[in-house]
């Protein structure tokens, strides 16, 4: 054993070394960043659109916003640590090379022309590590752009930073050995959300004009929801997922998506019109769907379905309130909006887990090498590995004694599988969003659904680690494959949002008995409005597949009937926190 632990400290030591490394490489780049000032404000406000059409206008110039957009950058990691990899020496060179393009032609180089972008550390920008927080991957740059960042670049935008993630970019929260943890910038109790956690917390202090995130349980759109921007999960293909790399690259079983994260809506459609359908010219990503944006034609009323519990945990009073403050503002301008109830989305969680945990997450850890295991991952991964009896005895415990079913089903289904067991769980994936199509979009004949996030608006520092099966109310819209969009909708209210009886009642329903008490009746319950005062809550607003842009459509409705004086959008943090 001695040479073992001998070898074991000596990684330890190394690891150490690159994360000193690492950091100290960060924080000389984040010093080099420009003095943030008040002429830098103009360009802070700005959508995308707006940027562009003043550059093409002569009246800014691409470094002019690159330079603020860095400067806030800068400001947002240091409240934050929200920063991975810093490029703003080469984002500045890009812009004056734009400038002097334009100069010559009086042409835009694409519709992002001078637009300062960010992308979560999981997308290969060459000469820069692709770490994802694992030490053992860290100074390895990439020799090439990820083939949505290329498109990106070839279209005029210019990445300024890439953004912090979890380890294994399975969790909600937004902590790593390499790069440490991210913090919710409404609240640093609170975390930013996963895995696109740092890309987020970027996005809410105007760190940056759009993003990059993905999503393969709810990693863009739980980020987006606790940090108050706007997030679109796109069907799976419509834009390229080459060269993002990920732990666990061959794992099929519920399909990653890549998507744009941005500051309004307008920035989504920007987005998607820009990038959908372009071609891969390298034909790397034989995922990719060649399919084109396409303008929706919407009736002039939509018929929404809307619920607030998705029978596995009550939405707090909060995420209640975001959901029926918009199905109210949307009847009162005669759009139909009916209650529905979904199928039991316990099954959907089970199925998820079963398939998730197919080899116990070997391969996804098998990069965290000598780097401490975050304690978001103990449960799952720890978990999927008991032994056969002691998972049937703890099962049993939790059904019979605690009186919980659904953890008993959880517990059942995470564990590790045959070639034969995975495959028969592929095939309930298939039944199971045959079967949803069936009994919600052709048997109510909506044209979106509107619902809660999460139970919860956010969750504290740590807090994934018991409340981790919250992710069912995203999950599920990964294993049908439809496109999601995620919209601020309010804030919490200490006055308003106060837990009543209707929450603190026994739970004589189907839902989750253990996670209801942990949620709202506890000792020391999670759901906190009192802490949480002030924090964004946003909406889920889901589309069949293939109708992404239909969903971007129906975000831009909700969202100007919503109005403009919510508190979200460019410069809607600095104006929240300073009013």
């Amino acid at each position: 054993m001695w040479p073992f632990s001998l070898l074991w400290s000596t990684d330890r030591t190394k690891a150490r070394a690159v994360i000193e490394a690492k950091r100290a490489e960060r924080d000389r780049l984040i010093a080099s960043a420009p003095e943030l000032s008040v002429r830098h404000n103009q360009f802070l406000k700005a959508g995308a659109h707006e940027i562009v059409s003043r550059i093409e206008k002569g009246d800014w110039t691409a470094r002019e916003v690159v330079e603020a957009y860095i400067s806030q950058a800068a400001k947002a990691h240091i409240a934050t640590n929200c920063l991975t990899e810093v490029l703003f020496q080469q984002a500045l060179k890009l812009a004056e090379e734009l400038d002097a393009e334009f100069a010559v032609t009086k042409k835009l180089r694409g519709p992002l022309h001078g637009v300062p972008f960010s992308a979560k550390d999981q997308f290969n920008i060459a000469g820069f590590d692709t770490s994802i927080g694992f030490t053992t991957w860290a100074n390895r740059p990439a020799t090439t752009d990820a083939v949505l960042v290329s498109q990106l670049i070839s279209l005029g935008a210019i990445p300024i930073a890439k953004t912090n993630v979890p380890q294994t970019m399975f969790s909600f929260e937004c902590n790593n050995p390499l790069w440490g943890r991210t913090t919710n910038p409404y609240n640093s109790k609170y975390t930013c959300g996963g895995s696109s956690g740092g890309e987020a917390a970027l996005l809410a202090m105007d760190g940056s004009a759009f993003g990059i995130g993905s999503d393969v349980g709810g990693s863009l759109r739980i980020p987006a929801a606790y940090c108050g921007v706007y997030g679109l999960k796109p069907s799976f293909g419509r834009v390229s997922k080459a060269g993002a790399q990920s732990a666990n690259p061959a794992f099929e079983g519920i399909k990653s998506v890549t998507g744009p994260m941005a500051r309004n809506v307008n920035d989504l459609e920007l987005f998607c019109q820009a990038i959908f359908g372009l071609q891969d010219e390298t034909h790397s990503d034989y995922t990719f769907v060649p399919m084109p944006y396409r303008r929706p034609d919407l009736p002039k009323r939509l018929k929404f379905g809307y619920y607030t519990a998705d029978g596995f945990a009550k939405a707090s009073p909060a995420a209640a309130r975001a959901v029926m403050e918009t199905v109210e503002a949307l009847k009162a301008q005669d759009h139909e909006c009916i209650e529905i109830e979904i199928p039991d989305v316990s099954d959907s969680l089970e199925i998820y887990l079963a398939l998730v945990s197919a080899d116990g997450y070997k391969r996804m850890t098998s990069p965290i090498g000598p780097d401490p295991m975050e304690p978001s991952l103990f449960l799952p991964v720890y978990g999927s590995r008991i032994p056969a009896l002691i998972r049937k005895f703890g099962a049993w415990v939790v059904e019979r004694i605690l009186g919980d079913k659904l953890f008993a089903k959880f517990i059942r289904a995470s564990r590790i599988k045959t070639v034969s067991e995975t495959n028969y769980w592929a095939e309930q994936r298939n039944k199971w969003n045959t079967m949803f199509y069936e009994k919600v979009w052709n048997q109510y004949g909506l044209d979106g659904i509107i619902c809660p996030v999460q139970a919860m608006p956010q969750i504290p520092h740590g807090g994934s680690t018991t409340v981790n099966s919250l992710v069912v109310s995203t999950a599920l819209y990964n294993l049908v494959d439809s496109p999601v969009g995620i919209l601020p909708v309010t804030h919490v209210d200490a006055h308003k949002d106060q837990i009543t009886e209707a929450w603190t009642s026994p739970n004589s329903s189907k839902r989750s008995v253990l996670m209801e008490q942990r949620l709202y009746t506890a000792a020391n319950p999670m759901y906190n409005p009192i802490e949480m005062d002030r924090m964004p809550v946003s909406v889920q607003i889901v589309g069949k597949k293939w109708e992404d842009e239909k969903v971007v459509a129906m975000m831009t409705i909700v969202d100007d009937i919503l109005g403009p004086n919510r508190g979200f959008g460019p410069r809607g943090f600095v104006n929240h926190v300073t009013s």
